[in-house]
């Protein structure tokens, strides 16, 4: 029982679907004791086409927290404003990873100085012109080709973690092997990201932008981020209609 997807992501994703072991399929497919569910762990594959995809970013695993977990790496659903009068929402503050993301956008484009990071200096800049909630993110994420996907794309316990990587790890193989001639980047968030690379035969050649995983404070500063997300405007209400 595959997971359906865009029809233009289908074919490949049921390759890589027959790829996961059969009692891995078979916990999946009972559709209880992880998050997302199984309709919602490939929600990436269904509302970004494949023609239009020119990254991957390529984080750890889903949100450890059902009312998170969106089915897109980044995406905390639990999250719906992403500013108040005093900066970043409480939801924000609260998800250690978003936070700092958001940080190195503001900071990247000139909004912040490196020497202050604070809810008063956030609470500050003027947000007319920018999004204000997390399906927003996501969407402008989706406008300049960012496909959200997790190494891991179900959660059951911390403890699970290396097992889930290592579960879909043909996955992503067999998936990334469909997708070379399509000339995707992956971006690759911490170090589990970063084995996905490792992992794949020399002869699947990806350009690549490795960094720390955003939970780490040194991401905020990180120039090679900067230079990767700061042209894409994600906080920008441009892609408005």
């Amino acid at each position: 029982m595959t997971p359906q997807v865009d029809s233009s992501w289908q074919e490949i994703i049921e390759y890589a679907y027959s790829g996961l072991s059969a009692k891995y399929r078979e916990f999946l497919e009972k559709d209880s004791g992880y998050f997302p569910t199984f309709s919602n762990f490939l929600n990436a594959f269904h509302t970004l086409k494949l023609e239009k995809t020119k990254y991957i970013l390529f984080g750890q695993d889903p949100y450890p927290r059902i009312q998170s977990a969106s089915g897109y790496a980044f995406i905390d659903k639990n999250v719906e404003n992403l500013f108040n009068e005093k900066g970043f929402s409480k939801e924000v503050n609260r998800a250690t990873s978003l936070r700092n993301f958001l940080k190195m956008l503001l900071l990247s484009e000139g909004y912040l100085s490196s020497d202050d990071l604070s809810q008063n200096a956030i609470s500050k800049i003027p947000k007319d012109d920018f999004i204000d909630s997390i399906d927003e993110l996501r969407v402008n994420f989706e406008k300049n080709g960012v496909l959200l996907l997790n190494t891991a794309l179900v959660f059951t316990c911390k403890e699970d973690t290396k097992l889930h990587v290592k579960e879909f790890r043909v996955f992503m193989q067999r998936l990334l092997s469909r997708l070379v001639k399509h000339k995707i980047e992956l971006i690759l968030f911490g170090e589990m990201a970063k084995d996905i690379k490792k992992q794949l035969p020399s002869a699947l050649e990806f350009k690549t932008v490795e960094t720390l995983h955003p939970y780490n404070i040194g991401f905020i500063h990180d120039l090679k981020v900067w230079n990767t997300f700061a042209p894409m405007k994600l906080l920008h209400n441009r892609f408005r209609h």
